[in-house]
């Protein structure tokens, strides 16, 4: 039977979130093209937006409505997101060499990483930061201002850098400190005889705007080093500062200089056409590149003209197609902000200044980024004229979800193992527990489990790690030591070179884990299919029997190691509904080990599970039926991921969650959040209450979480909401 899919043959990279790469993400969602496939590499899961930093520093904009999100940006498109950073590109063998991880081989890749502002000045580094990138000069400015605020630093602030963007943000910088209340010391440090970047009238608007704000405008002035308090000048008498912007000029990153890419003042020369000069296989665009033919200044109104251009040159790239020119303007309309919604345009050497200038870019900049938020849902496969009974119901029904939300339902589950008891001799218990039991013929125990999940992000390195994390969860809920794994892999339908790719890096991926866990890769099986499908075989030893479900006593704690919630909050990532920020939070979560706490609690617990598709309540339950017990689970100190609660108060929920609830009820009052399917769950032990503290303890000095969520006591395995 044929797969009903067209097979990856090609894969395009995109280095860095910059405004262009995120405009072409947009269409490609809505275009994308038949067997290419689309890998996003950024540092963070969100990139900021140029036009609205100043207005975010003037306390106009909220952070969020600052950042571009690109994890909800790659779902749209279809993309692979690897949240890391670039440090290098081997041009011989078409690879992107990355901080975190292995290198991310492409056939055709495009660099848009923007620029930096961080200056070479004795002290910068320690003392100083620059204005770009604009995500982590954001990000420190919120830090100092809470600083100020709690009156643990002065609101003294230089600028080094008399241009444009010095200005505007010296304006906003001075505005927001004066809004909070903290008289602002703010002075602009300009090299030349002038504040540049403008003509003569805009200049003069600008100065009285500065003036206005109390900021003072030093010029001629040369840095000579930067201190924690202070910028001392060559000449001149010191500039007091508790915190130091650098503006002055546009730098390109350091990685770019150490490659063997065309540089003109160590930026990425491109042609006519965004291609990198003598290189069909790479493009460049934004800031981060140069035209020779047609210099430009360096400002982000650039790559958004780019972006359509770019988007065809890519296709043609990986089609065999024409490629297009793109020609730049040759002048651009400025917008400045003056720190209040006030604002100044400039084009053509025409001037014009006031609130209704500040409007028209407050329209702009929403726009644009409306853009980038308001994704089009796109429309699934319509279902089929004629089908059986039943089948317009299933399709009709919640999209079924990637990780544990595509598992069968533990009342279906539980009927069809019903009458599969354990046989005599060396199986000691099988089915219904974390792991079937086995007795070792020399002494002691082993464990053995399997697991698999649907693709749940796109990216293989990410989903092997929680593949991995989660079959492995079944070893360590046991108290057992990692042995060795079997993997099963199902790819879907694509090139051998492509196939080669991807295996190398579930491989590699499979063996850090593992290695890590104190356990071996021995072997596995590869297929391809419909979709990417990861899972494990795994087994582990103890010398005294696991731990299972059974055992816990009345009186006993609860102890949780991870939050719960993630299935909702993977839920509103495939509707689009997620923030980014949340998505990426989580899932780093979900790919770390639990080996350190297992070995914590395997100690000290007469009971332990880890939470998966069955939700909090399902696998709590199991542990309460075993034993004749009742459980109080306290609301409140259930740890929940970022994001998760708002999601489900919304009414977004993972398919399995209803079947769950279904199987899983509470008394005295219900929480969503409790039926909600986990991949890669924390571990749930029941604990003797006079350890508690001592087993929170020492979590903590592992620099593990641990959560007492609930207690045990006599009772049929009713479960309380408290």
């Amino acid at each position: 039977m044929l797969l009903n899919t067209v097979p990856l043959t090609r894969d395009l990279v995109f280095v860095g979130g910059g405004h262009a790469h995120a405009l072409v993400l947009r269409s490609w969602g809505m275009d994308p093209l038949p067997g290419a496939r689309l890998t996003v590499i950024n540092p963070g899961p969100t990139a900021p937006y140029t036009g609205m930093l100043p207005g975010h520093v003037a306390g106009h904009y909220g952070r969020d409505d600052l950042e571009i999100d690109l994890v909800r940006l790659c779902r749209h498109a279809g993309a692979r997101f690897i949240q890391d950073k670039a440090i290098g590109i081997d041009r011989s063998r078409r690879e992107v060499i990355l901080e975190g991880r292995g290198p991310v081989a492409y056939d055709v890749a495009s660099i848009d990483v923007g620029i930096t502002a961080q200056m070479d000045l004795p002290g910068f580094d320690a003392h100083g930061i620059g204005a770009k990138p604009l995500d982590v000069y954001a990000a420190r400015w919120r830090a100092f201002l809470e600083q100020v605020e709690r009156n643990e630093a002065s609101p003294e602030v230089a600028v080094i850098g008399g241009g444009v963007a010095g200005c505007e943000l010296a304006m906003a910088m001075a505005f927001r400190l004066r809004k909070i209340g903290a008289p602002p010391k703010v002075t602009v440090i300009e090299a030349g005889p002038r504040i540049s970047g403008v003509g003569s009238k805009a200049r003069q608007t600008m100065l009285a705007a500065m003036a206005a704000l109390g900021i003072e405008v030093r010029t001629d002035a040369r840095v000579t080093e930067v201190r924690a308090d202070q910028v001392l000048l060559a000449g001149q008498e010191p500039v007091r500062a508790a915190l130091c912007v650098g503006a002055a000029g546009a730098f390109p990153h350091g990685w770019i200089s150490r490659t063997d890419l065309p540089l003109e003042d160590g930026f990425i020369v491109v042609g006519p056409d965004l291609g990198v000069k003598g290189d069909d296989a790479l493009f460049a665009v934004g800031d981060c590149a140069v035209m020779p033919h047609a210099p430009r200044p360096k400002a982000g109104v650039f790559a958004v003209r780019a972006a359509p251009i770019l988007q065809h040159n890519l296709r043609a790239a990986l089609t065999g197609g024409a490629r297009k020119n793109w020609r730049p303007q040759k002048d651009y309309l400025k917008l400045i902000s003056l720190g209040e919604q006030s604002a100044m345009a400039e084009k053509f050497g025409l001037t014009l200044t006031g609130s209704f200038m500040w409007r028209w870019k407050y329209r702009i900049d929403r726009a644009f980024m409306d853009r980038l938020s308001d994704l089009p849902i796109m429309a699934g496969p319509k279902p089929p004229d004629t089908a059986a009974l039943g089948v317009r119901d299933i399709l009709a029904a919640k999209p079924l979800c990637g990780g544990c939300g595509a598992k069968v339902g533990s009342g279906v589950l539980s009927a069809a193992l019903e009458g599969s008891a354990p046989m005599a001799g060396e199986v000691i218990t099988g089915a219904g527990d974390d792991a079937a039991v086995l007795r070792q013929p020399g002494g002691g125990f082993q464990v053995i489990s399997t697991d698999h999940l649907r693709a749940l992000v796109e990216d293989p390195v990410q989903m092997t790690r929680i593949a991995a994390v989660h079959a492995l969860g079944d070893v360590w809920a046991m108290g057992a030591r990692p042995q060795v794994a079997l993997a099963s892999i199902v790819l879907p339908q694509m090139s051998a070179e492509l196939q080669a790719r991807t295996l190398a890096e579930i491989m590699q991926t499979t063996r850090e884990v593992l290695e890590a866990a104190g356990a071996q890769l021995v072997g596995g099986h590869t297929t391809m299919g419909a979709e990417l499908t990861i899972g494990f075989t795994v087994t582990g030893r103890r010398e005294e029997m696991p731990l299972t479900v059974a055992g816990a006593q009345a009186g006993d704690v609860l102890i949780l190691t991870r939050p719960i919630g993630s299935g909702v909050i993977l839920a509103a990532d495939m509707e689009g509904r997620a923030d980014g920020r949340d998505v990426a939070a989580a899932l780093e979560i979900m790919g770390k080990t639990q080996d350190r706490e297992a070995a914590i609690l395997g100690k000290v617990a007469h009971a332990m599970t880890d939470v998966t598709g069955f939700g909090l309540a399902g696998h709590v339950r199991p542990i309460c039926a075993a034993s004749d017990l009742d459980a109080i689970l306290w609301r409140d100190a259930i740890p929940v991921y970022a994001g998760a609660r708002a999601l489900s108060d919304a009414g977004i929920s993972s398919s399995l969650m209803p079947s769950n609830r279904a199987d899983a009820s509470m008394q005295g009052g219900e929480d969503l959040l409790l039926y909600d399917p986990q991949t890669a769950g924390g571990l749930l032990a029941a604990v003797p209450a006079s350890d508690r503290d001592t087993v929170i303890a020492a979590l903590e000095a592992e620099g593990c979480q641990g959560h007492v969520i609930g207690q045990l006591s006599k009772g049929t395995g009713q479960l309380t909401l408290g």
